[in-house]
């Protein structure tokens, strides 16, 4: 079992990293009805990406990097398992999916679950999962999702992104500073396996 850190973004994302580009489009509020898919454009030093909000038809895309994500934390791989499980949650929208499409496919996704603060009294985002496959890593890849996540949970009105990472990703605990997320000191996380 991975010992985790626990991060929190509440308001503080540095100003640095913003995107510059088409005006973004307004998203419905996870109470809403069906989800739109969106493009929006990213761009790095050396190729260039769309980053795309994956609907229940994008499974097929996105479930080979779901398995890879999983096998990545010590999971056997199933990636059959994988497409049934990001469908059930896509097409109950229980989750929103980003995925950073390239002309050789598909190069990594971010995965968010809504939650809802009661102290804050504020919808708040789960950045439960961000992989980008091996080849695409120091290619902006990683950042244009981080940066599209939060893009999409200011349009909800959201008060905050949360995320946990394993303690020796270094990289990422990296990516996530550089674009202003805080490591939580105040809470301690527990977990109850069942």
């Amino acid at each position: 079992m991975h010992t985790f850190v626990f991060a929190r973004m509440i308001n503080q994302i540095a100003s640095q990293g913003e995107i510059s580009g088409p005006e973004r489009p307004r998203h419905k509020t996870v109470d809403a009805a069906g989800r739109a898919c969106f493009l929006f454009g990213m761009y790095s030093a050396t190729f260039e990406i769309k980053v795309v909000q994956a609907t229940p038809a994008d499974v097929g895309i996105v479930a080979p990097l779901f398995d890879a994500y999983r096998q990545f934390y010590k999971r056997p791989s199933n990636e059959e398992a994988a497409r049934r499980f990001l469908f059930a949650r896509l097409s109950k929208g229980e989750s929103v999916l980003f995925y950073a499409q390239h002309e050789q496919g598909a190069q990594g996704f971010v995965h968010l679950y809504p939650v809802f603060s009661s102290l804050n009294l504020t919808r708040q985002w789960i950045l439960s999962d961000l992989y980008v496959v091996p080849e695409a890593r120091k290619q902006s890849v990683g950042f244009a999702l981080m940066n599209r996540a939060r893009q999409f949970a200011e349009g909800t009105q959201a008060d905050g992104l949360m995320l946990e990472t394993a303690t020796d990703n270094n990289a990422a605990q990296r990516l996530y500073e550089r674009l202003g997320w805080k490591r939580d000191e105040e809470f301690y996380r527990y977990f109850l396996a069942l």
